[in-house]
């Protein structure tokens, strides 16, 4: 199966080091033959190799499509780093769901430009305070940190959301200063 051969090599980064996004970051810049900052078929297929992930070309070939979730033929590093991070622990993920209950003030599951509206002071930015900016492209511009890449519709899933914290989780390696890291940023 293609998501036990993904486990493997999650493992096999592990084991060299890459425990958060810096090692894999590294994984993938030495993966990436053609310094293209994506990753070809062969590319991957090479990588496994040098990672001692061995496995037939058409497991190899299953891997490098549940990678590719825009189906552009190359794996990003976002891509990447989706599939291979770790998992988070429970505990944080509870405190990203409280975030995006905070950050959700309509409460129907997306997070919009009308669920920032007396959330998110839009008069500190330093474009908005020039004049560059109105209120609405601040808001855009803040919710798009969070919108899929895949996806950019100016609308903030529960599932973007955890997305976009599971990368920053993946950098933090004690639960206890991602859990007050979090509390701090959104007042929980």
């Amino acid at each position: 199966m293609a998501a036990d051969a993904v486990q493997e090599l999650r493992q096999q980064c592990l084991k060299r080091g890459a425990a958060g996004i810096k090692g894999l970051g590294r994984t993938f810049r030495i993966m990436d033959d053609d310094g293209s900052k994506s990753l070809n078929f062969q590319e991957f297929e090479k990588g496994l190799e040098n990672y001692g992930v061995s496995v037939e070309k058409d497991k190899a070939q299953q891997m490098f499509a549940m990678m590719d979730k825009d189906g552009s033929g190359t794996i990003n590093f976002d891509e990447f780093l989706e599939k291979l991070r770790p998992p988070m622990s429970s505990a944080r993920r509870q405190v990203i769901d409280q975030a995006f209950l905070k950050f959700d003030k309509t409460g129907d599951g997306v997070v919009t430009i009308e669920d920032l509206q007396g959330v998110y002071n839009s008069k500190h930015h330093p474009k908005y305070k020039s004049g560059e900016w109105t209120e609405e492209q601040v808001f855009r511009s803040f919710l798009e940190n969070f919108d899929s890449p895949y996806d950019k519709d100016g609308k903030v899933t529960l599932e973007e959301f955890v997305n976009y914290y599971s990368g920053v989780s993946a950098s933090v390696d004690s639960d206890e200063y991602f859990i007050t890291m979090m509390k701090n940023a959104w007042k929980l």
